[in-house]
């Protein structure tokens, strides 16, 4: 089947499933982030070294990101245990906690970019190494049968 299809058919459809994968990544996410972060974290249960309250207001000093290699090592820090990540609350009287958070957001999606691109880069590189050695198949191909056809031997 692929051998019938031209270079320009093959590259259409290339770029018919590149935009298909884009959109349904798109709308992925999209539905992905209509879920309310109350299902989200309705069977997970996280633990604090303090708890602010339930209705006590608080601001987020750091936001969610890893915990080090020493702290997860060394349990220094009990919520970094659980999930490897903390985030430091400041609660209204005053008082600072560590608290365990979800995986950071930003860096999945820089992970997810890295191997998407490392994939493309690889992907052409193949394209363009397997298109060159067609070529040089194609010119001794031609080459040979230009001999046949000239004197009648191969050498």
């Amino acid at each position: 089947m692929f051998e019938t299809c031209s270079k320009q058919c093959m590259l259409f459809g290339t770029v018919c499933l590149g935009v298909l994968t884009i959109v349904v990544l798109i709308l992925e996410s999209h539905l992905a982030d209509t879920l309310s972060s109350s299902q989200r974290m309705k069977n997970k249960t996280f633990h604090n070294e303090h708890d602010c309250g339930i209705h006590v207001p608080y601001t987020i000093i750091s936001e969610c990101h890893p915990c080090s290699d020493f702290e997860i090592k060394s349990m220094s820090i009990g919520v970094c245990m659980e999930t490897s990540y903390k985030e430091v609350l400041k609660c209204k009287n005053g008082e600072t906690i560590t608290k365990s958070c979800h995986r950071v957001p930003y860096l999945e999606e820089r992970a997810y970019w890295k191997f998407t691109i490392w994939s493309f880069v690889i992907g052409s590189i193949s394209s363009l190494a397997v298109m060159l050695r067609m070529r040089i198949l194609n010119r001794k191909a031609r080459i040979r049968a230009r001999q046949v056809l000239s004197n009648g031997s191969i050498n």
